[in-house]
């Protein structure tokens, strides 16, 4: 019974779309596979880990072809597709609770389990807030924010990135407890507050999917999931129940000290420094005296780096510690031609800001060297 024929680029790109939340190992085998449904003369493939669901759907130029569904392995049809020629025809045949996939002279047989099997996320009930955003807008606004997450803290609330909707502004914010980011956006009104933490792998994949676009993207909030709708993507995530700290006191307002430093050259003169830091701690020494920023690392073997920075301050000298990984990690992250450091004193955090992003910051705190 044939399900699909077409052009391999056709069904390769859905299926890469809902691919990267299959884990590769499971107890349960079918959550390794992808569910292939064909209704109306559309293809839709669906896979999840039980706390995401990706889904998407591909015309078929089958029409009026049988309607049929069926899971097989995401990973193995993925690999096969990808390893056709370009512009291979491909056909997917079910026999005999096999997916055959034929193109040209070669022949894939593989396993499938029943579709019936397949768990669903189940309905996530009444919406209780719905906007509308740009890709382009929302994209920015988790690569801004998203590396600063926890990745296995205890505090489970921590892997995951906060998402505020109030008015027209959409608020997001990570912290691993060491650093924390924030940024915002204006968004279409939502009337009424509404906070959601959203697990670490859901922000991750969703940062992966989305594209540098104008195209509208909908985001809806139930009481326990969170729906995202765009292009002809639609990803479902689960809430993280819990209370996510208050980033307001965190973000210093008050630091009169402050420098203003080109993105690149700092983050270079840091890759270079941190050739030479010690590989547990990733220490990084910060020595501000007039007009100089002198940068440090040591090691084990007492080898050590210095970096020198021409920069416009006249305050007091200032020794402080950070961790330089967290440095790097903004740097990189932030599109910004200038960053403004601020500080207050050798125990306090340090605030980085751009001039071009007021909404934009970027908490991390100090560490002894």
């Amino acid at each position: 019974m044939k399900i699909l024929q077409t052009k391999r680029d056709i069904l390769l790109k859905p299926l890469q779309a809902v691919t990267g939340i299959v884990e590769r190992r499971h107890t349960l085998p079918i959550l390794s596979n992808v569910l292939i449904r064909r209704q109306q003369d559309r293809i839709s493939l669906i896979a999840t880990d039980l706390e995401i669901q990706v889904s998407t759907i591909c015309e078929d130029e089958n029409k009026g072809a049988e309607d049929l569904s069926l899971t097989v392995s995401a990973r193995k049809l993925q690999d096969i597709l990808r390893a056709l020629p370009d512009d291979a025809e491909a056909l997917l045949d079910v026999q005999n609770n096999r997916l055959q996939v034929r193109a040209g002279r070669s022949r894939f047989n593989l396993q499938t389990l029943p579709a019936a099997d397949f768990p669903m996320l189940a309905d996530p009930g009444v919406r209780q807030a719905h906007i509308r955003i740009t890709q382009k807008q929302l994209r920015e606004l988790l690569l801004l924010v998203q590396y600063s997450m926890a990745q296995q803290d205890i505090r489970y609330y921590l892997n995951g990135l906060l998402l505020v909707l109030e008015g027209e502004h959409m608020r997001v914010v990570a912290t691993d407890g060491h650093r924390l980011s924030y940024a915002a956006g204006t968004v279409s009104v939502q009337p009424e507050k509404r906070e959601v933490i959203l697990p670490r792998k859901a922000i991750q994949e969703l940062s992966k999917l989305l594209e540098d676009s104008d195209e509208e993207l909908e985001l809806e909030i139930y009481a326990a999931q969170v729906k995202f709708r765009f292009a002809a993507i639609e990803l479902i995530t689960k809430i993280i129940d819990g209370k996510f700290p208050d980033y307001g006191r965190v973000i210093p307002t008050n630091y009169q000290n402050h420098i203003s430093l080109d993105r690149v050259t700092l983050l270079q003169a840091l890759q270079r420094a941190v050739i030479l830091s010690n590989e547990k701690f990733r220490g990084v020494r910060w020595m501000l005296t007039a007009n100089s920023l002198r940068i440090s690392c040591t090691n084990n073997e007492q080898e050590e780096a210095q970096e020198e920075l021409e920069v416009d301050y006249n305050g007091e000298p200032l020794d402080v510690g950070f961790n330089i990984t967290y440095l790097l990690d903004v740097l990189n992250n932030v599109q910004a031609a200038t960053v403004r450091c601020a500080f207050g004193d050798a125990n306090s955090s340090m605030l980085i800001t751009v001039p071009e992003r007021d909404e934009f910051k970027y908490v991390v705190m100090p560490m002894r060297i």
